[in-house]
């Protein structure tokens, strides 16, 4: 049996690797901690609370002795806890620093005094920066553009020192953005699509010719679980679906699915520190044998018709009815 300790677990990402676990492996147990911020959506746990293998602690992973009292007995931590969104770090940054930096730290110093075999903390290729061509491999410079971001690079930089100073074997995931069911309807897919079932516009930066490498969720995922097997501790391994897009392409493609025109498009001004372009070189992950199983066109199609029809899951979070 695995028992596992996933932190963020009510959130987007986190709860869906949750559900790959419970369906993968029949033995396995989740304990999921998760302070339910405004991302960790109630009805998410209720949902995996209909396995009798996942256990919901409802705590914040900056309470050192709460962390240390779930750690008991864990064979794996997968760190998924944290604040994502780039535009609330810009309006506020010190919740980003102390969730993901001084929070990544407490559970990674927990799982480290427990002896716990394998613990990944999931990043994000923001840390790389903007990219202007090609793609970033997992040693290229961290080039952090926002509050976000720079706390992510942060708290990855705290957990490969337990690898150097205490050989401890942790891994660093970083993925490209990632898209699917259960995602707060803040990002810009399940903004757009909600915004759009409800007859609303649909706000787009600047010129929508920013770019980024969209990742199904559930591919994601599943790099997650083949590494905690296969990965080499110590190391930094880049997860993307090499699926470019610039923004307004990705609108073009929701509005064609929903039957919409570019009049419900508003061009809106563009976020600050606003990184051009996101890719990464995912070639360690190909090299395990692992790569994105899903289209982006028809993965996209099923987010709409989630969205369309969970209508009871995203509307209470939008403020909606």
């Amino acid at each position: 049996m695995n028992r596992y300790l996933v932190t963020g677990g009510a959130g987007f990402i986190g709860s869906n690797f949750v559900r790959l676990v419970l369906e993968r492996e029949p033995d396995a147990t989740v304990t999921n901690l998760d302070a339910l911020t405004y991302a960790g959506v109630p009805m998410t746990v209720a949902e995996l609370d209909e396995s009798d293998r996942h256990t919901f602690v409802h705590g914040d992973i900056r309470d050192a002795k709460l962390v240390d009292a779930v750690m008991e007995d864990v064979d794996t931590v997968v760190h998924f806890a944290a604040e994502s969104h780039v535009d609330r770090s810009i309006l506020g940054p010190a919740t980003f620093l102390e969730t993901n930096v001084v929070g990544t730290g407490v559970v990674l110093d927990a799982a480290y005094r427990h002896d716990v075999a394998r613990f990944v903390h999931v990043s994000t290729d923001e840390v790389y920066g903007s990219i202007a061509e090609g793609f970033a491999p997992e040693d290229a410079p961290l080039k952090p553009s926002s509050p976000y971001s720079s706390s992510k690079a942060g708290s990855d930089l705290i957990t490969l020192s337990y690898a150097e100073t205490y050989d401890y074997p942790v891994i660093v995931t970083r993925c490209t953005n990632n898209f699917g069911p259960y995602q707060f309807p803040e990002k810009v897919i399940p903004l757009f699509v909600t915004n759009l079932i409800d007859g609303l516009t649909v706000p787009l930066y600047g010129d929508g010719l920013n770019e980024r490498d969209w990742l199904y969720v559930e591919d994601h995922c599943s790099a997650i679980h083949l590494l905690l097997d296969h990965g080499e501790g110590g190391e930094v391994y880049n997860i993307g679906a090499d699926a470019q897009k610039s923004n307004i392409v990705l609108t073009h493609a929701i509005l064609d699915i929903m039957g919409k025109n570019d009049s419900s498009i508003e061009y809106v001004t563009d976020r600050l520190g606003h990184d051009f372009r996101y890719a990464v070189d995912s070639s360690k992950m190909r090299d395990l044998g692992w790569k994105p199983q899903h289209a982006f066109e028809d993965r996209l199609a099923d987010t709409v018709a989630w969205y369309t029809d969970r209508t009871d899951w995203w509307r209470p979070l939008k403020g909606t009815r």
